[in-house]
């Protein structure tokens, strides 16, 4: 799994933060963040840190409701979600590749929904997490 960028940071990061870490990658992270508000509605961003040892993450939510976690790493970031089983269901079936396919079948399973963790390190990594977070409102 890719390493949080930040780690034992007491602040979260800044947008000079995140585009020094993820360099050629930033402007996938801005894409995502702009599409996902445009096309579904997730519009409110919360920095989180759980622990000093977990790093930072940017929670994208609708509402009240947690979509994904965007957590930035050195050159790429992890999509990261919990799935129920319709989003599943529904994910399988929205013609992502056979290694995402793969990912989810061997996903491990949680009370909160099933984690699945996306690198995201160029273009079609942006399709695939915008057909989960796709799924995820959808159910």
């Amino acid at each position: 799994m890719l390493p949080n960028a930040f780690i034992e940071k007491l602040d979260p990061p800044t947008d000079k933060d995140i585009k020094r870490e993820l360099a050629a990658v930033k402007p996938l992270w801005d894409e995502l963040i702009t599409v996902v508000a445009k096309q579904h509605g997730v519009d409110v961003r919360e920095w989180n840190s759980y622990s000093k040892k977990a790093g930072w993450a940017l929670k994208l939510k609708r509402g009240d409701r947690a979509i994904v976690y965007l957590s930035p790493g050195n050159g790429a970031f992890l999509a990261s979600f919990a799935l129920g089983e319709k989003a599943l269901i529904s994910a399988r079936k929205s013609g992502l590749s056979p290694t995402v396919l793969k990912l989810l079948r061997d996903a491990k399973r949680y009370a909160e929904g099933t984690a699945v963790r996306i690198e995201v390190r160029k273009q079609e990594d942006i399709e695939t997490v915008r057909k989960l977070v796709a799924a995820k409102i959808a159910h």
